[in-house]
């Protein structure tokens, strides 16, 4: 599961790499949570639009999304079986903008984050589907996933998936919904090139969601906890005075 990423670039930069209508400022993020807003690229009524979404997809059919399972990934090989994604991805797939994304490797006790993005620092567009929620009470509010497929070689160590990354190429193959059939373009979704992106280990200051700076991208190797020393028995009285008895020559203190 992908659950932390960052979009540090600069609105120039992500508006000139999708093309959008909007020209949208934003601040830098350096640490993205689910249940927080998202920027989204999607394509409406003839054009590309900026958007935002919470992200966390509740399908347009779910009647109470308190109870509902926000679902903040979903599986490449599955969203056109999925009732939850299958209308999505016919009718509204979307680019997620995003410099790179945390991702946590375990080793026994130990969960190693780490950085994971192009070592050129270019931006990437993470796949995804969105859905626009009407609650019985009033007021719409736009949703959305990311979608994951299976680790590249370079990811397998730290995690079996990661998320889909859309080449620019393809940008208007994956938002053209009316036009390409979700068949089609489920085949844009597959692990990403080998060279296109390096992990590093970083701090686990990434867990809390209160830090969000570019230090989350030092580099640091989490120390597993050091096992506690087992202390020594202490000695009887009768060993600690090197005898058996107060006559042995040495001055009881005890």
């Amino acid at each position: 599961m992908c659950g932390r990423y960052s979009l540090s670039a600069s609105p120039e930069e992500v508006q000139t790499l999708f093309k959008y209508i909007e020209q949208p400022n934003f601040p830098p993020r350096y640490n993205i949570a689910p249940t927080q807003p998202i920027a989204l690229v999607k394509q409406e009524n003839g054009g590309r639009h900026f958007g935002l979404a919470r992200w966390g997809l509740v399908p347009s059919w779910v009647k109470d999304p308190a109870s509902f399972t926000l679902l903040l990934n979903a599986r490449a090989e599955t969203l056109e079986e999925k009732p939850s994604f299958r209308a999505a991805v016919r009718h509204r797939r979307c680019l997620m903008p995003a410099n790179g994304f945390f991702e946590w490797q375990r080793s026994g006790s130990v969960k190693q984050p780490y950085w994971i993005a192009p070592p050129d620092g270019r931006l990437l567009a993470f796949a995804g589907l969105w859905e626009t929620y009407s609650h019985p009470d009033g007021g719409d509010i736009d949703t959305a996933a990311l979608i994951t497929v299976d680790a590249n070689t370079m990811m397998k160590p730290i995690h079996h998936r990661m998320p889909a990354i859309i080449a620019p190429e393809d940008f208007e193959a994956w938002l053209s919904n009316g036009s390409f059939m979700a068949r089609d373009a489920v085949k844009l979704l597959k692990p990403a090139a080998e060279d296109l992106l390096a992990a590093t280990p970083v701090s686990t200051r990434v867990n809390s969601v209160i830090n969000d700076g570019p230090y989350l991208w030092d580099r640091e190797v989490v120390e597993a906890p050091q096992k506690p020393v087992k202390a020594e028995p202490k000695p009887s009285r009768k060993k600690a005075m090197g005898g058996s008895g107060p006559d042995n020559g040495q001055l009881d203190l005890f």
